[in-house]
């Protein structure tokens, strides 16, 4: 199995590093992350200035872009494959309910889903790498085991989140729908050194929606919360009321 790994923590994150280690046992895994921490990048692409490729000690390579950068790129002309799988992670801090919608992590797994090739996403519950060992081995395993059952086929995309438990406390994987969360906190201000007010994106809101089977009430009991994600955001339920809506207006304007 060929793995393309990348994050939005930074090639240099111990989440990645970890996570390399984990897979690198069972797969031959090529690393293209970013040079610099992109959190809450989502799925941005970078239009209008150059990238450059470089390749660390370790045989890492990072680029100054995006999670999606990276992905784009090699799958675009840096590799001269295509991997049977996209890896993300491991995340520092959950991508739960509303957070996937700005997840760098994320992103950088949908560029991979977008082209076609099977993707997963992994993060940690809490900051700070706490038993990121098991953290690392817990998707190193699920990765085996989901490649195993579900190759060949459409494309996939999971968002996988672990809590920072050790492995003999780590519950099985539960398969889980997204939360929700409240509104975010309020901007936070402060003064430059200049005199010129600066404004900083407050902190997540509180989980509005934890309730059970959701990512939250998972791994607030100590289980694998692993969500399938798609793309499309059509809001097929209210096609026929909007088509309605349409048509009632258009006799209006001919009345």
């Amino acid at each position: 199995m060929k793995i393309l790994l990348s994050n939005d923590d930074g090639y240099q994150a111990p989440g990645i590093v970890a996570l390399y280690e984990a897979l690198a046992a069972i797969a031959d895994v090529e690393v293209v992350a970013p040079e610099h921490n992109n959190s809450a990048k989502s799925n941005a692409l970078t239009l209008h200035s150059p990238l450059y490729v470089h390749t660390a000690p370790n045989g890492f390579r990072y680029v100054n872009g995006t999670p999606a950068d990276c992905v784009h790129i090699a799958l675009t002309g840096l590799l001269d494959y295509r991997p049977d799988l996209v890896v993300s992670g491991i995340n520092n801090g959950a991508n739960m309910g509303d957070d996937t919608i700005y997840s760098g992590t994320v992103g950088a797994a949908m560029e991979g889903y977008l082209f076609g090739i099977p993707a997963i996403a992994f993060s940690q519950v809490e900051k700070g790498w706490g038993e990121l060992g098991a953290a690392a081995s817990t998707a190193a395993d699920l990765v085996q085991r989901v490649a195993a059952q579900h190759s060949g086929g459409k494309p996939w995309l999971l968002n996988v989140n672990i809590p920072n438990l050790p492995l003999d406390l780590l519950k099985p994987p539960k398969v889980c729908r997204l939360g929700r969360r409240h509104a975010a906190e309020r901007v936070i201000t402060m003064d430059s050194p200049r005199g010129d007010t600066m404004y900083w994106i407050g902190g997540a809101g509180a989980a509005a929606d934890a309730a059970e089977g959701t990512d939250f009430y998972a791994t607030a009991a100590g289980h694998v919360a692993l969500t399938p994600l798609k793309v499309d955001l059509t809001d097929h339920d209210a096609l026929a009321y909007w088509s309605q809506g349409m048509k009632q207006m258009l006799q209006g304007d001919l009345g």
